[in-house]
């Protein structure tokens, strides 16, 4: 029965492991090159294998499309008791750095991909304005739990400067206009009322400073 039981893992980890280098290359191709711009030709001669093992996996480009959308979406965490504020700017923060350690940068892909899919109906325009949305409605929730008068207004400035740290990163080649976004958050909280703790130092300014003593 052992045997048996081995066996079967092995015969299952084989389309596992070939689904795995199929999202791989579509990550690395759509990311880089566009969703429109990439066709199954070009997919199955980055992979090396043929049409037909492709769609085994993936019937359709959008259905390919679609699992490149949902490989990319790292879920927020659940709320916790901390202080909601606190919360929201350590999101801005791991924002930052992460935009900060972006090696082949090409903008957001949600909103790329949006820009592609334009008005369609589909299940890809969906995802990607559902994974968009989630962060704006997840700093609704976080505000919902403070005395402020429109938390839905807030949430939605707090998300468009996670856009618009997306873009200017793109357009001026700079990875440090994260840590302006987490300022402009602690800017926009204290506007509204919001008791926050001491501004942490980020890298860019850390860096400033040390030159400046130098």
């Amino acid at each position: 029965m052992r045997k048996q039981i081995c066996f079967l893992m092995v015969e299952q980890d084989k389309p596992t492991a070939t689904r795995e280098r199929i999202l791989e290359a579509v990550d690395r191709l759509f990311y880089r090159n566009g969703l429109q711009a990439v066709g199954v030709d070009a997919i199955v001669a980055e992979l090396g294998i043929s049409k037909k093992t492709l769609y085994r996996h993936f019937p359709s480009k959008d259905d390919l499309i679609v699992a490149y959308l949902k490989g990319r979406f790292r879920p927020l965490p659940e709320p916790s008791s901390r202080p909601p504020a606190e919360q929201i700017l350590k999101n801005f923060e791991w924002f930052a750095r992460s935009l900060s350690m972006a090696g082949d940068y090409r903008g957001c892909a949600y909103l790329n991909a949006l820009a592609e899919l334009g008005d369609e109906d589909s299940e890809a325009r969906r995802l990607a304005v559902e994974f968009k949305e989630s962060r704006r409605l997840w700093y609704r929730e976080l505000l919902s739990r403070l005395d402020i008068d429109d938390p839905d207004t807030l949430a939605t400035q707090l998300a468009l400067l996670i856009d618009g740290a997306y873009a200017a990163a793109l357009v001026r080649r700079d990875p440090s206009v994260g840590w302006a976004a987490v300022a402009a958050a602690r800017v926009l909280l204290k506007s509204a009322g919001v008791q926050i703790a001491a501004e942490e130092t980020s890298p860019s300014a850390a860096s400033k400073r040390k030159n400046r003593a130098a």
